[in-house]
């Protein structure tokens, strides 16, 4: 095996443990994922584990460097992205929220929500990635946030940045709810209010 398959094998098992990871704690929490169970998602030994991360709070770190990586890739691919109006972007953005409310609970649950709400106190490390990772993706919207507020609402009081943590604060309540009731209904009909709530917001066109 030369260097480069060598390389790209063991690439190959880190994004599986990654992957992993990922659905263990995002089914079972935090405290509750076992290295063990992890390795049985991945299909690979605790000793490839531990050739990859130190522990499992360095797997959660990078799981959730992992998770915000996709879900970046997966908004940046999404339709509403392209359109030229800034407010249906942000509209489209939580239509799209909506839209990828499927598959069972683990599937369309927040990995960093899921984390920080467990480990802020106890881990400060994985505190510090959640919180990262969360306000970098709600900078994504602030911005398409900031466009339709200086084309819709110039003068309101209200910022972007302040609006866009707020949208996250809802998905991640409404993620909550969803585990509580065990279904995503409740969900989507908070995504329901919430695109009421930037219609509120962004109210008509003064260009």
């Amino acid at each position: 095996m030369n260097m480069d398959t060598k390389t790209e094998a063991a690439r190959a098992s880190s994004t599986k443990l990654l992957d992993a990871a990922v659905h263990v704690i995002r089914s079972k929490g935090y405290s509750a994922a076992r290295v063990e169970d992890i390795c049985a998602e991945a299909g690979l030994t605790k000793g490839a584990f531990f050739h990859h991360f130190a522990s499992k709070e360095a797997c959660a770190i990078a799981a959730a460097a992992h998770f915000a990586a996709n879900a970046d890739a997966l908004f940046d691919a999404a339709p509403y992205s392209l359109l030229p109006d800034p407010k249906a972007r942000v509209l489209g953005y939580v239509d799209f929220r909506k839209a990828i409310l499927q598959g069972e609970l683990p599937q369309f649950t927040c990995l960093l929500g899921t984390m920080v709400q467990e480990a802020y106190e106890s881990h400060p490390a994985i505190r510090a990635a959640c919180d990262r990772y969360i306000s970098e993706h709600a900078g994504r919207l602030a911005a398409d946030i900031a466009e339709a507020k200086a084309r819709y609402a110039p003068d309101a009081a209200w910022t972007p940045e302040s609006a866009a943590l707020y949208s996250q604060a809802v998905l991640q309540g409404a993620f909550i709810l969803a585990k509580a009731k065990h279904g995503p209904k409740v969900a989507a009909d908070c995504l329901d209010h919430l695109r009421r709530y930037f219609e509120t917001l962004l109210p008509a066109d003064r260009s």
